[in-house]
């Protein structure tokens, strides 16, 4: 039976051509809106390293003095230099890395290279395994490199096109803020969005150029900065110059945990750590210590802008609007063909079939207008990636976008067909006889 509605459907549009394209036009227009919309948030929101998230906790605790003025009850999102180290070395974790970034001066080791300042991350060894950073040259640095503050660097696929055309540069060397360092890896094309290890720059920044271990990093005669500096007390500018000063927050710190049983362990351990320099004087708040899981962080720290969000719900409104139009060109086209079904009832079809028969031809309509909201939602998108925000450049139309804008339409257009199908069919097969 179905084979045989959908042969009525498609000869009732072809029929009245007008009306037909009216409501394809409509649900087109309201499925290119918020599809667009829909797949920014979807992007946005998405998981950036789903084969991890699960075993990645960012740990923080509360060195601020109690009676810090507008200090919020959450604990600062970054560390102290000695908070970091002291954690870092806490040892309960398989795997943790603590970082920053900036820009350093870099060149290529041999006479009138051309100097550039190129982004930098500052890490641990087991940034790289915990991150799931894949690896087209080399490898990298190893934790005893960490320990002697070795001068080696691991370089993005981009900068390693840039300096060395593309080929494996493992073993060469670059002077880095007037130092000597040696490649020992390149890695692929690695960027998770949102960039969770590290949103100061903002949640859709783009990845470093360059990674150095962080005990070397801060060896550096440099003058560039430690990252976001926030310090409390009379010297707000404290760690300008001293990333050590134990009033600035700025080092970030991730841990891997494979098992409740050890988050539960490090839990215990970061209070118990909280209550010991609370007892030395350091800390003067009691115990305040988080441990939130990556996508916990994610939503903690509200990495989709309000704007999209906003944005989100206007492109809804507009799909609601259009199916609002598109139930009174239904209505208006089923009755126009009350002799038509009113011959059909009189031969013995049930309300239920005209029911069924109209509401494959919405579904027919849904189809075909969703497939005419694809182009709007790829230009849609395309206007996105236009514009200056940060996050543009992840309006993509992926296949699982594709099949929602399908069956969004098609469930729409049942939905809005249900009123006018039930209407029709109720209506009595003498009346509509009669009409004819």
């Amino acid at each position: 039976m179905f084979g045989y509605y959908l042969d009525l459907a498609l000869r009732s549009l072809r029929r009245n051509k007008v009306l037909s394209a009216l409501m394809m036009l409509a649900i087109a227009l309201g499925i290119g809106a918020s599809i667009t919309m829909l797949t920014v948030l979807h992007n946005l929101s998405g998981n950036p390293l789903p084969q991890r998230s699960g075993v990645l906790f960012h740990p923080q605790v509360d060195p601020r003095p109690a009676n810090l003025p507008g200090a919020s009850k959450e604990p600062p999102d970054g560390l102290t230099y000695l908070d970091a180290v002291n954690l870092y070395q806490l040892g309960i974790a398989p795997r943790r890395a603590v970082m920053s970034a900036n820009w350093l001066p870099t060149r290529l080791d041999a006479p009138d290279s051309p100097l550039a300042m190129r982004t930098d991350r500052a890490t641990t060894a087991d940034f790289f395994a915990m991150f799931d950073v894949p690896f087209v040259y080399g490898s990298a640095w190893s934790a005893q490199d960490d320990a002697n503050h070795a001068q080696v660097v691991v370089l993005s696929k981009a900068l390693n096109q840039k300096l060395f055309g593309g080929a494996d540069s493992v073993g060469k060397t670059l002077v880095i803020a007037t130092k000597t360092f040696r490649v020992v890896g390149v890695i692929g094309a690695w960027n998770p969005q949102p960039r969770f290890y590290d949103i100061n720059d903002g949640p859709f920044a783009d990845a470093e150029q360059m990674y150095l271990p962080f005990f070397t990093w801060l060896d550096l005669p440099q003058d560039y900065g430690y990252g976001p500096m926030r310090c409390w007390g009379n010297d707000p500018g404290a760690g300008v110059h001293n990333p050590k000063a134990q009033q600035c927050t700025w080092a970030q710190f991730w841990v891997e945990l494979d098992s409740p049983a050890q988050v539960d362990t490090y839990r215990s351990a970061l209070k118990q750590y909280s209550e010991q320099q609370h007892q030395l004087g350091r800390f003067q708040r009691a115990p305040n210590v988080r441990l939130r899981g990556l996508l916990d962080w994610l939503d903690y720290k509200h990495v989709i802008p309000e704007t999209v969000r906003m944005q989100t719900w206007i492109a809804f409104g507009v799909l609601l609007i259009c199916m609002i139009n598109t139930v009174g060109l239904m209505v208006a086209k089923f009755l126009r063909k009350s002799g038509e079904i009113g011959v059909r009832r009189a031969l013995g079809a049930s309300g239920r079939a005209v029911f069924v028969q109209c509401l494959v031809e919405a579904g027919v309509v849904g189809v075909a207008g969703g497939l005419l909201g694809l182009p709007l939602a790829w230009l849609g998108l395309w206007m996105v990636r236009q514009q200056p925000v940060s996050f543009a450049a992840s309006a993509h139309l992926d296949l699982s976008m594709l099949g929602a804008a399908l069956l969004l339409a098609l469930l729409a257009t049942l939905g809005a067909g249900i009123w006018p199908a039930w209407r029709v069919s109720r209506v009595a097969p003498a009346l509509q006889v009669k009409s004819l």
